[in-house]
């Protein structure tokens, strides 16, 4: 056997010992769910975990998580807002206790129209959406797609704005790794409890938020049956999704908030400002000393923000509850 032959065959040896199975779905939600866990199946085989708290005799703010995230998330909101809301926050495919096939197409469009298909099914006619990162994305695409259907739009270091090619100032090592497609699908198999700790870690200004529990979370939801699959289609979704023109997002007609991390390494915060100089009847607030994550980062000043926006909002639009 030649030299190069023998590296490559410990390599791969290597790369397989690495490999973390899958967790069933049973495990997993007896880990993760909560008595407020509900599910609903949706087309395409989605099983969509999903919680629904606080009165439903509320106006509705449904919110989407981020890429890798699940509706976790959302949990400092969902305890701040939900005497006032009906707080709804769901698992994309890919992500959480969200069941979805193997062979799903994820993409930004996809995510758009499951969470239609979602609002369909709980007969939810009119409400508030929120997203952070790839979920921000998704939020402005759905306002897009639905306006009859958005009260009100917020957006939380959304992504979406195209940077064609160029590399986000300040990404950290493993962001950048995984953004590379031609290492993305081994990266995205190990599971690996070091990359993950170094990406959310990365994520947070204020590192000592990032808890054990938290990391092995993250880890433990990346190896639901599929979900591994998934998310490396949303990654390479990503990579050469590039349609944005700043025209599409001046015909949003809805009030939005955006709330940005002005320490956030993954979406730059020229972002912020260029998502607030597109639309029209958009509110920007920048915290300091803040990450990626301000729902989660700077919980108590963001729900509050968000309670203020949304006062005023149903002020000028009469918010009723579905």
């Amino acid at each position: 056997m030649g030299f190069l032959a023998l590296v490559g065959l410990i390599a791969v040896g290597g790369y397989c010992a690495l490999l973390r199975d899958e967790i069933p779905y049973e495990t997993l939600a007896a880990r993760y769910g909560t008595p407020a866990s509900r599910y609903v199946e949706l087309p395409g085989g989605v099983r969509l975990h999903y919680r629904d708290e606080g009165a439903t005799n509320r106006p509705a703010l449904l919110l989407v998580h981020g890429f890798s995230a699940s509706l976790e998330t959302w949990s400092h909101w969902a305890a701040r807002l939900s005497d006032d809301y009906r707080v709804i926050s769901i698992d994309l495919p890919g992500h959480g206790l969200t069941r979805a096939p193997k062979e799903y197409s994820a993409c930004v469009d996809a995510s758009r129209d499951l969470i239609h298909a979602f609002a369909d099914s709980k007969k939810l006619q009119h409400f508030t959406i929120a997203g952070n990162s790839l979920g921000g994305h998704v939020a402005w695409e759905y306002t897009l797609a639905h306006p009859e259907r958005v009260d009100a739009l917020v957006l939380v270091d959304a992504s979406g704005w195209p940077r064609a090619n160029v590399e986000r100032k300040g990404s950290t090592f493993a962001v950048t790794l995984l953004r590379n497609p031609a290492i993305g699908y081994f990266v995205a198999k190990l599971g690996s409890k070091m990359l993950l700790q170094r990406i959310v870690r990365g994520a947070f200004a204020d590192r000592s938020l990032v808890t054990q529990a938290m990391v092995r979370r993250y880890v433990d939801l990346s190896r639901a049956p599929g979900h591994r699959e998934i998310m490396l289609k949303l990654m390479l979704d990503g990579l050469v999704r590039q349609d944005l023109e700043p025209q599409r997002l001046a015909q949003i007609a809805k009030p939005t908030l955006i709330i940005w991390g002005e320490r956030d390494n993954i979406m730059p915060i020229d972002d912020a400002h260029s998502f607030r100089n597109a639309i029209a009847d958009a509110q920007l607030i920048v915290y300091e000393n803040v990450g990626h994550f301000p729902q989660e980062e700077f919980g108590d000043a963001s729900a509050a923000a968000v309670r203020t926006f949304l006062f005023r909002v149903c002020e000028r639009t009469q918010c009723e509850s579905n």
